[in-house]
């Protein structure tokens, strides 16, 4: 495909392997301006795009982590109260009017750009992240929405600030709520799932320096196979890179080998006892067969 061939060029010069599907997604929300909405499980690497996007196109990554009760002042703006009480009590001395005093404070000297309005105040056009949105409730949604809209922040003291650049946007979710209709139809749409042996393979052999080929197949189709099993948290790409790392700190050269250091290792892949509990000697070695 054509029109994802520069980008996907780019993404693997940041170390972060995109397939064609997701190359296109990102390309097309660079040509069109569109925020581009990345959905899926935990740990299929939907932050990781942002920032090797940002990489790729040589710009700053602006991240907004998103939580329950984010509100505007904490993702756009808010005064600098401390040095506004500093200046006001500065100026008890000076001959100045109540007026002059509070167009001072309400001045830009004393704004604190969040980042929502940071990543419309940037020289050359940033990757705004947008981390995990499903996290926010749908009032900050509304904030959002006029941001991506607009691009432009009212301050009720200083009035409308324009953008600078328009920021190349990247919102992730979870899924672990449904977004509202609105702000899907501002965004372009990919959902991302966890990659396929092939893919994985090569990230584990671009992300661990020194593991053998055979070793990165390995332990690609183990955890391949590992997310098949009934868990309660799926390991991601992350886990699988630690996992590898730790391997090969071990020097262990196959999984099939010393099964009772393999065993240990796990926790790398593992975030919840009932997980540990469930793949027990035997399971791993089981899958350990199927993956050699």
């Amino acid at each position: 495909m054509k029109i994802s061939i520069d980008i996907k060029k780019r993404l693997r010069s940041a170390d972060y392997v995109a397939d064609d599907a997701l190359a296109t997604a990102l390309q097309l929300a660079l040509d069109l301006g569109r925020p581009l909405l990345l959905e899926g499980a935990a740990g299929v690497g939907k932050t990781e795009v942002a920032k090797a996007l940002a990489n790729a196109v040589e710009t700053n990554l602006i991240r907004l982590q998103c939580y329950e009760g984010l509100d505007a002042s904490a993702a756009i703006y808010e005064w600098n109260y401390q040095r506004q009480l500093l200046s006001i009590k500065a100026s008890e001395h000076e001959q100045k009017s109540s007026r002059e005093i509070e167009d001072y404070i309400f001045s830009e000297d004393f704004l604190l750009e969040r980042p929502l309005l940071k990543a419309i105040r940037q020289e050359k056009s940033p990757v705004l992240l947008i981390d995990e949105i499903d996290r926010a409730d749908e009032e900050f949604e509304a904030y959002l929405l006029e941001i991506l809209s607009d691009f432009q922040v009212t301050v009720p003291e200083l009035g409308t600030l324009e953008a600078v650049s328009i920021p190349h946007v990247i919102l992730t979710s979870n899924g672990t709520r449904e977004l509202s209709d609105a702000l899907r139809r501002r965004c372009l749409y990919f959902y991302v799932d966890f990659p396929n042996l092939e893919r994985e393979v090569e990230i584990i052999t671009r992300r661990v320096p020194d593991i053998e080929a055979n070793m990165a197949e390995e332990i690609s189709r183990f955890v391949q196979e590992l997310r098949k099993e009934d868990l309660e948290k799926t390991p991601g790409v992350a886990e699988t890179l630690d996992w590898a790392a730790a391997l090969v700190g071990l020097k262990i050269k196959s999984l099939t080998g010393d099964l009772e250091t393999i065993q240990s290792t796990l926790i790398c892949l593992l975030k919840t006892e009932t997980d540990l509990r469930s793949i027990t000697p035997e399971v791993a070695s089981r899958l350990a067969g199927k993956a050699a």
